[in-house]
This record gives C-alpha cells, sequence and structure tokens, in this order.
C-alpha cells in the first residue's frame, strides 16, 4: 500500500462487483430450478434462497441437489395417493429454505423455513409441511409426512452424504464379523455400500432349513446390535457341489 501497488478502492470494487456477480447467479439458479421442476408463482425472495442451497451442503450433500431430489419424490409419491402433487412439489423444494437463512438461526431451520413460507403467502398446507418435517409442530395435512418420508429417503441413499472413511469402514467390518458369529458361516461380504450381507454357508454343516432360520435370525440380530440408516437384506447362500472325474 505504502508503495502504490495496492489500491484500497480497487479492492473494494472488486468485491462489490464479485457480490454482485455471485447475486445474480444465485437468482439465475433459482429461476431455473423452478422452472425445471415446474414450480410457478413463487415469490423472487424464494426464488434467491432457492439459488442459496447451490452454495450450500447438509452432511456433504448439496443442499440444492437434495431438495431438487426431494420435491420429485414427493410429487411421485402424492400423484401415487391421489393427493395434490403441485403442492407436495412445492413443499419438498422449500422444505430446508430455513438452513439459507442469511441471518443467524434462533430457531430450528424447519420453522425458520415455514415462517419464511408465510411471509411470502405460500399455501399452509406447504407452510405445515415444511415446518413439520423434524416433528417441530404438528402435521395438519398428508403432504407432511410425504415431504419428511422423502427427506429422509434422499438423505438415506447410499453415497448421498458423506462418512468418515473409518467409520464406514468399521461399520461394514462389523457387520461381516456378525454374520461370522454364527455356526455354520463359511464367509460373509457387506456389499452395495452395507445395504446388504451376503452370507456364505458350509452345505455339510448347515441343511436348507437351516439356512432359512439363519436369515432372520442374522437381520434379528443386526437390529438389536447395530445402528445403520434404512434397511440392511441378508442373503444366506447354501451351495452344495458334487464333483466327479472321468479318467
Amino acid at each position: 500500500m505504502q508503495d502504490g501497488r495496492i489500491h484500497p478502492a480497487r479492492i473494494e470494487e472488486i468485491v462489490a462487483k464479485t457480490t454482485r456477480h455471485i447475486e445474480e447467479e444465485i437468482i439465475e439458479i433459482g429461476e431455473r430450478t423452478v422452472i425445471e421442476l415446474g414450480i410457478h408463482g413463487l415469490h423472487p425472495e424464494l426464488v434467491k434462497l432457492v439459488g442459496r442451497m447451490r452454495y450450500r451442503s447438509s452432511y456433504g450433500q448439496n443442499l440444492l441437489q437434495h431438495s431438487r431430489e426431494v420435491a420429485n419424490l414427493c410429487a411421485i409419491m402424492a400423484a401415487e395417493l391421489g393427493l395434490n402433487v403441485k403442492q407436495a412439489k412445492r413443499a419438498g423444494l422449500l422444505h430446508d429454505i430455513g438452513k439459507v437463512w442469511p441471518e443467524e438461526l434462533e430457531k430450528p431451520h424447519a420453522l425458520v423455513g415455514m415462517e419464511l413460507a408465510q411471509k411470502y403467502k405460500e399455501h399452509p398446507v406447504v407452510c405445515n409441511a415444511i415446518g413439520a418435517h423434524h416433528d417441530e409442530i404438528e402435521m395438519t395435512s398428508l403432504i407432511a409426512p410425504i415431504v419428511q418420508a422423502c427427506d429422509a429417503i434422499s438423505g438415506a441413499r447410499p453415497g448421498a452424504r458423506r462418512e468418515v472413511i473409518e467409520q464406514y469402514i468399521k461399520r461394514l467390518k462389523e457387520l461381516e464379523e456378525l454374520g461370522m458369529s454364527f455356526e455354520g458361516v463359511e464367509k460373509c461380504y457387506a456389499i452395495q455400500a452395507g445395504r446388504e450381507l451376503r452370507v456364505i454357508l458350509d452345505a455339510e454343516k448347515v441343511s436348507d432349513e437351516r439356512a432359512s432360520q439363519l436369515s432372520f435370525e442374522i437381520s434379528q440380530k443386526i437390529e438389536r446390535d447395530m445402528q445403520y440408516p434404512g434397511q440392511i437384506k441378508v442373503t444366506v447362500i447354501r451351495e452344495k457341489r458334487s464333483v466327479a472325474y472321468a479318467k
């Protein structure tokens, strides 16, 4: 600064220019998202909040991608149940807007999101679904549990959220060790990101009838002893091979 190579005024100019560029990009992302999802009449401030989600993540999962997934899942589920598809999709997209509110949060993000939706005149069903998706308030329509379920589905699918690699490997090993603790089990493989346990039995020690019992017993032990998202499929395989050689 003393020799004149750095100009404070120039720094302020660049910061202001960059800030304007980011704000324009946020609005463009929000507008593009609502157009692609077929959502109409969203208040410009809510559109801007949707765009802001592009730059936020939750447990390593991009917030905008998550909200788009939830919106589409809600629409599918609402259509199957004969409910209002537009309301369901709208609530799914907006359910996490409280997370991108620029001011410091003094209450749960679901309630902040609900208040924002109310402020910008969203339908009461949409507002309730946003506020209730973590059970902070009572659900008053069938759209609310749909949003809650689809939020859980999007967050729990394999690969959606970052997990510390050591914890992930540890959980897979524990799953395999649990399967190996049963008599007659020869090998165990945790596959599909830990969503399935493939159990190979010793055909000489275990009968077909016992194999059927083992699949149930292993699944029950997993439920009792382990913590995991979603569900784990237990596949028990008993193979009998007879080999002879013609000389």
